[in-house]
């Protein structure tokens, strides 16, 4: 089973009712062409999100440097508390890795706007803070700026101030002026916080960059306050990352049912118990909270807990389950791949190729979707159709070659590759609102989205671009001009493997000068000077003239830059093109 990394999204709780569950049921008793269709929708998912980030310590005082984060938490909790939908520190951090910005680098608006839209924010909140000395006692100053992603608004900004020791009332305050209309009052802001001592442990735990040193500061946090329960969370983490799953669902089974994150820890548990294949308890704890709060990342997880158990009743509930997650939050690929490949499991190819089709639409560089949709492909006798998918996914990545090699001849879709949420928290994802229509219409919409994409690109309008693509790739997934744009705004953003999968598909479905010289760029901002040097090679022998590859040949040569190992001549790929 794959332990992909966490997306953080939580919806509304709501079931599904007797009705459409019935529905479901129904559908999976039906002739294969009526199988596929899709499952009836949960309640949508919230649209607001908002997104904290660190504040800056103008003052660079390193005493309270603990402080930057503290606020960011603070202010993340108050405003949740507030009834806003906000963004989690992992979801934060994994935007910064992948647009390769410095934790503690001061950012732009700019950059800020990049980060809130990565991660599906609709606000960004910034701030500084300052520290006033020479009075009775030290005096904290924070200041807060709100940003409205979509009309780049700055909503005005809010400062408070407080002595050290009323840290939770200062942020309190800050988060009542944020939100003026929904907050509750200030000390049920404040009410529940652990002692000052034990939160500053805990963040230092947090912030720290040895693993030792993290457990050192969160286990002292508890032992400040035994009911400290996010310190367990922290810890889980932790554990989880070095492998020790033992560990870390003893961490948090001692989450008391009553508390604030009783139901974030009893998701863990479960994951851990999944890691460890104890499938049976995993699917029980699942199945309790899915009782409760039927969340997308919950039925998904549960599916997998029953596509883990041993016969064809568990495979039924897993399809079941898996459709429950699509159909609540449909632009989600994973759960879309969880589906088709649950199909496949089934010996079903024409419910797989539906659902796995749905799959690429929303992640065409998704290679497990490609390859095994080749199989099912392959399975309902389509062979060119199926030789091209395969031949994709091989662009992707060489893991499918080792996967044949395995396979000798039978089929080369493994077991347990069934996609865990690893939080119950799931990325908001721009829906594409766009439903199914003649192929005719289906290739003219797709144009139109992809024109209207270049005349946003050359105004340097990524966002708008980016949504513009994603609607034209959803309808033409494998468009070479739509990949190849997309690709640049990647490089524009320094999201470097997200440009590399995106190039990739574009020379796949397409060979262009200009593909494998962004190709070339890709490389070369990734560090891999021999494949620059290679694609750049490339594109000069299709086009002569074209001037990014020559620059990048020149700036190789002149840094001395070793050249590539030989490559093999191109390929004839089956439906045409060649494969590289």
């Amino acid at each position: 089973m794959r332990r992909p990394g966490p997306g953080r999204r939580r919806s509304r709780p709501g079931g599904c009712g007797i009705l459409p569950a019935l529905l479901t049921i129904a559908a999976l008793l039906l002739p294969p062409r009526i199988v596929a269709a899709p499952a009836p929708r949960l309640p949508a998912l919230r649209r607001e999100r908002v997104l904290v980030l660190p504040f800056r310590d103008v003052q660079r005082i390193g005493r309270i440097y603990w402080l930057t984060e503290a606020a960011a938490e603070l202010l993340t909790d108050d405003l949740q508390r507030s009834g806003f939908a906000v963004v989690s520190r992992d979801d934060r951090r994994r935007a910064f890795d992948r647009l390769q910005v410095p934790v503690d680098a001061p950012l732009t608006d700019a950059t800020a706007i990049r980060i809130g839209r990565l991660v599906g924010a609709t606000q960004v909140v910034l701030g500084t803070l300052r520290l006033e000395t020479g009075g009775p006692a030290d005096t904290l100053v924070a200041d807060a700026r709100r940003i409205r992603i979509e009309a780049g608004r700055l909503d005005g900004a809010v400062s408070e101030r407080a002595p050290l020791p009323d840290l939770f009332t200062l942020f309190a305050r800050l988060a009542r002026r944020l939100a003026p209309s929904t907050a509750p009052d200030e000390a049920a802001l404040v009410d529940g916080h652990p002692p000052l001592v034990a939160f500053e442990d805990y963040v230092k735990g947090l912030l720290a960059q040895d693993p030792k040193t993290q457990t050192r500061y969160l286990e002292s946090s508890l032992a400040l306050d035994p009911h400290l329960d996010r310190a367990r969370l922290a810890l889980w983490s932790l554990d989880t990352d070095r492998g020790d799953d033992a560990q870390a669902l003893g961490v948090v089974q001692a989450v008391p049912s009553g508390s604030r994150v009783a139901t974030r820890a009893q998701f863990r548990q479960a994951l851990s118990l999944m890691h460890l294949k104890r499938y049976a308890d995993a699917w029980a704890v699942l199945s309790d909270l899915a009782t409760r709060d039927p969340v997308p990342t919950v039925l998904n997880n549960l599916g997998a807990a029953a596509l883990e158990q041993s016969g064809p009743e568990w495979t039924r509930r897993a399809a079941y389950d898996f459709s429950r997650a699509a159909g609540a939050d449909p632009d989600n690929a994973d759960y879309c791949f969880n589906l088709g490949y649950t199909y496949w499991r089934q010996q079903n190819p024409t419910a797989a190729i539906h659902w796995l089709r749905e799959a690429v639409r929303r992640n065409p560089a998704d290679g497990d979707a490609h390859f095994v949709l080749a199989a099912a492909l392959r399975a309902a006798g389509r062979t060119v159709e199926a030789d091209r998918e395969r031949a994709l996914a091989h662009q992707l990545s060489s893991t499918y070659v080792v996967w044949e090699r395995r396979a000798d001849g039978r089929d080369p879709v493994p077991p347990g590759i069934e996609r865990l949420a690893p939080s119950l928290d799931g990325p908001l994802r721009v829906q594409t609102a766009i439903t199914d229509t003649r192929e005719a219409d289906r290739q003219t919409t797709a144009a139109f989205y992809l024109a209207q994409a270049r005349t946003l690109y050359a105004r340097q309008d990524d966002r708008e671009a980016t949504a513009a693509l994603k609607r034209c790739l959803f309808l033409s997934p494998y468009e070479a001009g739509a990949q190849l744009l997309l690709g640049r705004i990647y490089l524009r953003e320094r999201r470097i493997p997200d440009a590399i999968a995106a190039l990739k598909i574009s020379l796949w479905s397409a060979e262009t000068a200009d593909a494998h010289a962004a190709l070339a760029r890709a490389y070369l901002q990734a560090g891999r000077q021999d494949r620059a040097r290679a694609e750049a090679k490339r594109a000069l022998a299709l086009d002569p003239g074209q001037a990014d590859a020559r620059a990048i040949l020149a700036g190789l040569d002149r840094a001395g830059a070793p050249g590539p190992t030989p490559a093999a001549p191109a390929r004839a790929k089956p439906g045409g093109g060649p494969s590289r």
